[in-house]
């Protein structure tokens, strides 16, 4: 009997189930902790074996979930909003006449396109931590590379490598570089110069990946791993595209004055997703007004565009519930710890690496750039500094693991809306991404050994 990839939520409930055993298996410990600065951060040499710690029961393991439904709010009601901003915008025809003269302008230029939008991705990421913020472009990206006879893979491919990328050899993101750097004591943006060196290659890697599954699949649709699965219909082409008219322009000017407020919010005011959902609440009405369409449609336009988004909203719920079993577990501390160990038996160029890998793990189980940085920087910083190795390496070691596992891993809640969103099944698009991440975690060992061989620091 032919083995079947279980649906994406049956499978993420699974991994609760697992996270939960793990927690009867893996004896609970902690670090102490203290405040500094305002953030509450790790005692490295502190690490405790809890003596008699409370065990979770099967019913913990459905009381998480709709905690864990509760902590992602911010991102599920997110995606609703955006849902609904985005159908109440395709209504006015603006997106369809939009794709319409970008496929004039690249006609038979797939390539550009996935190449300098893979990089514009990486770009914003890069600088500005940019993610979530990704979400609002999906369904546009599907339709487009539909029309271009690309498949959806393709779209989400586009966004999930542009914004791994940008996070792994970021320059200037404040969610991790900034936080990484600070609880290592370094200076802020230190080493930014071979950070802005070593991007370019990367993206050039993730774009490639992509372009030679696009071209594959173009010579030989059969080979597109969404073969059986229907695209979602928002993501459909039209048959003829609309005019780019004054109307359509105003609105998408809209659109770009709508992104650009909310980048600018988060740099410089502390933005998030509540903050982008009123800009984007905002933009649909103003949308609403310049496309002339009447208070009663939008609602209806924008009901429909969030209903279509309910299975998206659930997979994210239930990835952030793998998470909260083993803060709950109070195993997080222990996995931590007993990665470091090792890397205290070998020599400087490969506890780099292994510090690297270490992360790359742990941001299965603390998927939060800020949060991964919080927990294992305070840790890493001074283990570092016994093996040898600069304290900006093992910022660079976070980084790397962070943001190429940030792709791939299913406890992160904006890869899984991205997936979600378009209709693409976690299993398929782990075969799509596992081996370039093979190939970014290789070359991110080769960097971390010249790192440590040239003195980076």
């Amino acid at each position: 009997m032919k083995f079947k990839m279980p649906h994406t939520l049956t499978l993420l409930f699974f991994m609760m189930v697992g996270a939960l055993v793990l927690t009867w298996i893996i004896p609970q410990g902690s670090f102490d902790s203290e405040v500094v600065e305002g953030r509450q951060v790790v005692v490295p040499g502190t690490f405790e074996v809890a003596e008699e710690g409370e065990m979770l029961s099967p019913l913990d393991l459905f009381t998480a979930i709709p905690r864990a439904f509760a902590a992602a709010q911010d991102i599920i009601f997110f995606l609703f909003i955006i849902g609904g901003v985005l159908a109440v915008i395709r209504k006015t025809g603006a997106i369809d006449a939009l794709l319409g003269r970008l496929l004039e302008k690249l006609d038979g230029q797939p390539g550009t396109l996935i190449f300098i939008m893979v990089f514009v991705f990486a770009i914003t990421s890069s600088a500005v931590g940019a993610s979530a913020e990704y979400i609002p472009f999906v369904l546009i990206l599907v339709a487009l590379c539909r029309s271009m006879d690309m498949d959806t893979m393709t779209a989400v491919g586009i966004i999930v490598v542009g914004y791994g990328v940008g996070y792994g050899a970021a320059a200037f993101n404040q969610y991790t570089v900034v936080v990484a750097q600070e609880v290592a004591g370094l200076p802020t943006y230190s080493g930014m110069e071979v950070r802005m060196a070593i991007l370019v290659p990367f993206v050039l890697v993730g774009a490639h990946h992509v372009w030679s599954y696009s071209r594959r699949v173009k010579l030989d649709p059969s080979a597109s791993l969404m073969a059986g699965i229907k695209p979602p219909d928002e993501g459909a082409p039209p048959k003829e595209y609309p005019a780019l008219t004054v109307s359509h322009i105003a609105i998408i000017a809209a659109f770009l004055i709508a992104l650009g407020g909310a980048v600018y919010g988060i740099r410089f005011h502390g933005w998030y997703l509540i903050e982008l959902g009123s800009a984007f609440l905002i933009l649909g009405i103003v949308a609403a007004l310049i496309g002339r369409i009447g208070p009663s449609l939008m609602a209806r336009e924008f009901v429909s565009g969030a209903k279509e988004l309910t299975e998206t909203a659930l997979l994210v719920g239930i990835a952030r519930g793998i998470a909260l079993i083993l803060e709950d577990g109070q195993i997080l501390h222990t996995i931590v710890h007993g990665l470091s160990v090792p890397l205290g038996m070998v020599g400087p160029e490969l506890s780099a690496v292994g510090m690297m890998i270490m992360q790359t793990i742990l941001n299965l189980f603390v998927p939060s750039g800020s949060g991964q940085a919080f927990v294992t920087m305070p840790l890493m910083a001074p283990l570092s500094d016994i093996l040898g190795v600069s304290r900006q390496i093992a910022v660079q070691a976070f980084l790397f693991g962070d943001g190429f596992a940030n792709m791939i891993i299913p406890t992160n809640a904006v890869l899984m809306g991205i997936l979600g969103m378009a209709g693409v099944p976690y299993d398929r698009w782990f075969r799509f991404c596992l081996p370039l991440l093979i190939k970014l975690l290789a070359m991110a060992a080769i960097c971390m050994v010249a790192m440590v061989m040239f003195g980076f620091s």
